[in-house]
């Protein structure tokens, strides 16, 4: 298993950029003509505001989830930015996302190509970002996980925005992230008109896992999507279980959402946790 911390320059972003990779590489082995076969499923994991690249590492068992899964997972800086495009401001966050890291970590390890081994996931403003680029992007990704996602558009474009995301960012703050608040209805920011445009082309969804903690500020929100999606009959896994908008929770359904995903069987690598190498 490799654990790497990668800098390079974004074309998009126009600047240097980090993220971090778990790789699990003892289970990828090469041909003889030196191309690699057994690709890796990879996970596009997304964190929350006012974290960054590390916060799984940190918060959760992520890297050992990854070894035994056979999984590699790209963990990528959101900069509070909530991961979308804001053209206005020369600003592509989700191009960045699903389209300049997914081609740029798939030339650097050995990452499957195929839809159906990529997925994106993500906690709260993650969650969100995980969302909203997941549909733009379905191509690309086959399931979403959107844990506690940040689903408050419907506050945002009320006459009381401050309310949304419990009050962490002022109203302005929001106009600056969305390239101006009124904008966010029918965009590709909106992840209700994303569901209805892929309905209405008739292009598949991706399965998507929702979990939220019943102590969890954001509670209602996601209620009131998971009644959108359901009233859309959208592949849909939701979930409401004890908990609140923090690593207790996050972590527990990261693991449950792993064990939903169609990943490869178990098998345990040699690391400091498990000396044998046997599973």
């Amino acid at each position: 298993m490799s654990l790497v911390e990668v800098n390079f320059v974004s074309k998009t972003l126009v600047r240097t950029v980090t993220f971090t990779a778990i790789i699990p590489v003892e289970n990828v082995s090469s041909k003889a003509d030196g191309t690699t076969q057994g690709r890796l499923k990879t996970l596009y994991l997304l964190h929350g505001a006012l974290g960054n690249h590390t916060d799984y590492i940190s918060g959760t068992r992520i890297q050992r989830w990854a070894e035994d899964n056979n999984l590699a997972v790209i963990m990528p800086s959101g900069e509070n930015q909530f991961y979308v495009d804001k053209p206005q401001n020369g600003e592509f966050y989700g191009r960045f996302i699903a389209e300049e890291l997914v081609e740029f970590t798939r030339n650097l390890f050995p990452l499957s190509h195929k839809k159906e081994d990529t997925f994106i996931a993500g906690l709260s403003m993650g969650g969100y970002g995980a969302l909203v680029n997941g549909l733009k992007y379905h191509e690309t990704f086959s399931h979403i996980g959107a844990f506690s996602p940040a689903v408050f558009l419907d506050q945002l474009l009320s006459e009381e925005p401050a309310t949304a995301g419990s009050g962490l960012f002022n109203p302005g703050f929001y106009d600056h992230v969305f390239g101006g608040i009124k904008s966010i209805k029918n965009s590709d920011k909106d992840y209700e008109f994303l569901v209805d445009e892929l309905i209405r082309q008739k292009q598949a969804i991706p399965q998507i896992y929702l979990p939220i903690g019943t102590e969890d500020f954001l509670l209602d929100s996601v209620r009131n999507f998971h009644e959108f999606l359901t009233s859309r009959v959208v592949p849909l896994t939701y979930i409401e279980d004890k908990g609140g908008h923090d690593w207790d929770f996050w972590d527990t359904y990261l693991k449950r959402f792993l064990d939903w995903l169609p990943l490869d069987e178990k098998k345990a690598s040699l690391n400091s946790g498990n000396v044998t190498g046997e599973s």
